[in-house]
């Protein structure tokens, strides 16, 4: 028995986070179905819904303030400030989902801890201590992992992480477009 579509249901978990459709499937077609009420809803507390279903994920983002507007709503929905080996990692995982989205047939691209550890590895400075190196990484992993941007899967004795698709919406075409001369500029700036 499928349980009946549910305003609340929808708000509720929107409110908590992500909605994707193939781990909150009552949410996901509560939010399809109660799509207006739910963005006049949180539209009253200054939000708005972002709703990708060929992805298959939703998520409320803050509205900006009118320019002329003497009383703005508070920010409901916090700013984050990531550290720039979290940022490099983010962007270079929207590089690599991009590239498995050109060229292949697949919809979820899994990657091995030690694939992000060596993607992420060739723009960090050399160090002579691996373990704390590798430390880092994980951290960095981690916190990447924290954020929704990767979800751990169980696999046979291997880390693997399947890179969620909500990084699209975050890491957007504009700024990967520039992200090669970033990175460009970034490594002669290490090597120097």
């Amino acid at each position: 028995m499928t349980a009946e579509p549910s305003l609340a249901v929808t708000v509720t978990q929107l409110m908590k986070g992500v909605v994707y459709r193939d781990t909150h499937d009552r949410a996901w077609r509560s939010l399809l179905e109660f799509q207006p009420q739910a963005r006049d809803y949180v539209g009253v507390l200054g939000l708005q819904i972002v709703i990708d279903e060929a992805e298959g994920y939703a998520f409320c983002r803050q509205r900006d303030p009118e320019p002329d507007d003497p009383d703005p709503l508070p920010r409901l929905i916090p700013r984050r400030t990531l550290s720039f080996p979290v940022s490099l990692l983010l962007a270079l995982l929207r590089k690599k989902l991009a590239e498995f989205d050109a060229g292949g047939d697949q919809t979820r691209l899994m990657l091995s801890r030690e694939q992000i550890a060596e993607t992420l590895r060739v723009f960090l400075p050399p160090s002579s201590n691996e373990a704390r190196l590798a430390d880092q990484i994980d951290a960095h992993i981690g916190k990447c992992a924290d954020l929704g941007f990767l979800r751990p899967v169980k696999d046979s004795g291997q880390q693997v992480f399947e890179v969620r698709r909500i990084l699209k919406a975050f890491v957007d075409g504009q700024w990967l477009a520039d992200f090669d001369a970033r990175l460009a500029d970034y490594l002669r700036e290490v090597s120097e």
